[in-house]
């Protein structure tokens, strides 16, 4: 739905409706449209689970790698763009918003974490920061830039934070 028409079309009705269920149904299980809209936006783009490749790099690059083929699908990019104007409102939206970005950025913070156990991150790097580093790039290009990221991106991206956040000297 939100690939043919837009985030905005989005209504408990035409969900229910399209997936053949009452109403009241949607409600039981989203309380409200933004509930919805970021279960939509978790099953689409989902929390990962990276495994312990013994490298931050190696790890970084599956991050990117993972989110760059969710973003592909198609209307992945207006699902992401509906959440980030949802996120300016005020109130519970606000909350919801932060707390689907705190799920679906805690395995970036992960392997950060783990990157400082092994050496391979700097112990002084500001985590929260450097988790933001690993996500903006990549919804930029896509929503900002309006250009569809690739893989060359992804290298990129992957040689800079690990020179942002590697151990000096």
């Amino acid at each position: 739905m939100v690939h043919e028409q837009g985030i905005g079309a989005v209504t408990m009705d035409a969900v229910a409706a399209r997936a053949g269920v009452s109403k009241p149904a949607i409600y039981r299980r989203w309380p409200t449209k933004q509930d919805l809209i970021i279960a939509a936006a978790e099953t689409r783009i989902g929390i990962l689970s990276v495994p312990d490749l013994g490298d931050f790099r190696a790890e970084l690059r599956f991050v990117l790698t993972t989110r760059l083929e969710a973003y592909r699908l198609p209307g992945t990019d207006r699902l992401i763009a509906g959440l980030i104007g949802a996120a300016a409102e005020t109130g519970a939206v606000r909350g919801q918003y932060a707390e689907y970005t705190e799920r679906i950025t805690s395995e970036t913070r992960r392997i950060l974490e783990r990157g400082i156990e092994r050496g391979d991150v700097s112990p002084d790097t500001d985590v929260r920061a450097a988790a933001t580093l690993v996500a903006a790039p990549l919804l930029f290009r896509l929503i900002g830039e309006q250009e569809m990221p690739d893989t060359r991106f992804v290298d990129t991206l992957v040689d800079l934070v690990a020179r942002a956040v590697g151990p000096v000297g």
